[in-house]
């Protein structure tokens, strides 16, 4: 039984939705408190075992890259004004055991185009790809619950919530049988449906599991809207030759796209900040 070692990170798109604030920075470094989005995905990684980390970036993307990389500047600085809890905080940003990728999508071509340019990497192991702008608050992590139903039915996984009929043309949305409890088989996705052609409300949120099989598909499949691959429809034909499960995750998700569940996660990740949640909840008891 092939491990689940690698995770894909595609974080080459724009962030048009926070423009202006992602006109020089990357939407995944946007803070949520005091680590950005990006950091949150990559401790969701290591947390369900894994430990390559494939970014596939793109222009004005490097802020990513220097993020995880070793700041002997700011570390020397630090040890120097004998600041040691946040030189530690610095220096774990990434495990030592944990190697990072990165790899540029020169064109912005959909996300299924961006799982592809992982292929050189991830060759034929089974993978996760984790959108950070989907941050996801569970013990234990979402990736990991869904490595675990990965390693009991060696087949691809989605992450899927229900989501109000009214938004499901933001999502992929999927019709599937009960298989056990919190997973189901899929036999039907649809890419952005109008709620009153959804077939269900249960909708594909930023975390797979996917075979190497995949890359077939996607090699193969041909640019909609806008020139670009999308990754649903190579879900969709891989589905016809492999089994597909959609699993309902435990835990809490932002969508940290918008500019409401951004707030929201902020919001939450003060509450549970050691530091910060009682002097915070005062504050918030006095908004009006």
């Amino acid at each position: 039984m092939k491990k689940i070692t690698k995770a894909v990170f595609p974080v080459a798109g724009m962030g048009s939705r926070f423009l202006p604030a992602t006109k020089a920075s990357p939407k995944e470094m946007m803070p949520v408190v005091d680590k950005p989005l990006i950091q949150y995905a990559v401790e969701e990684a290591v947390a369900a075992g894994i430990r390559d980390m494939v970014f596939i970036t793109g222009r004005h993307k490097r802020a990513i890259e220097d993020h995880f990389d070793t700041a002997y500047e700011v570390e020397s600085e630090l040890a120097a004004r004998g600041k040691i809890e946040l030189l530690r905080a610095v220096q774990d940003v990434i495990p030592k055991h944990v190697n990072c990728i990165f790899i540029r999508q020169s064109e912005a071509l959909g996300l299924g185009h961006a799982v592809l340019c992982a292929q050189p990497v991830v060759q034929d192991e089974p993978f996760a790809v984790i959108l950070a702008d989907d941050l996801i608050d569970g013990e234990p992590s979402a990736i990991k619950q869904m490595v675990d139903v990965y390693e009991r039915h060696q087949c691809s996984v989605l992450g899927v919530q229900d989501v109000p009929r009214e938004q499901t043309g933001q999502y992929g949305i999927v019709s599937a049988t009960y298989l056990e409890p919190g997973v189901e088989q899929v036999n039907g996705l649809v890419e952005k449906p109008r709620p009153e052609d959804a077939p269900t409300t249960l909708a594909v949120v930023g975390r797979y599991i996917l075979t190497a099989r995949i890359f077939h598909y996607l090699a193969r499949a041909q640019a909609g809207a806008g020139g670009e691959i999308q990754l649903t429809d190579g879900i969709a034909a891989l589905m016809q030759e492999e089994k597909l499960l959609a699993y309902r995750f435990s835990g809490t998700r932002y969508d940290c796209g918008s500019k409401l569940g951004y707030l929201k996660a902020q919001v939450a990740f003060g509450l549970k900040h050691e530091d910060l949640r009682d002097e915070f909840a005062a504050y918030l008891a006095t908004v009006k």
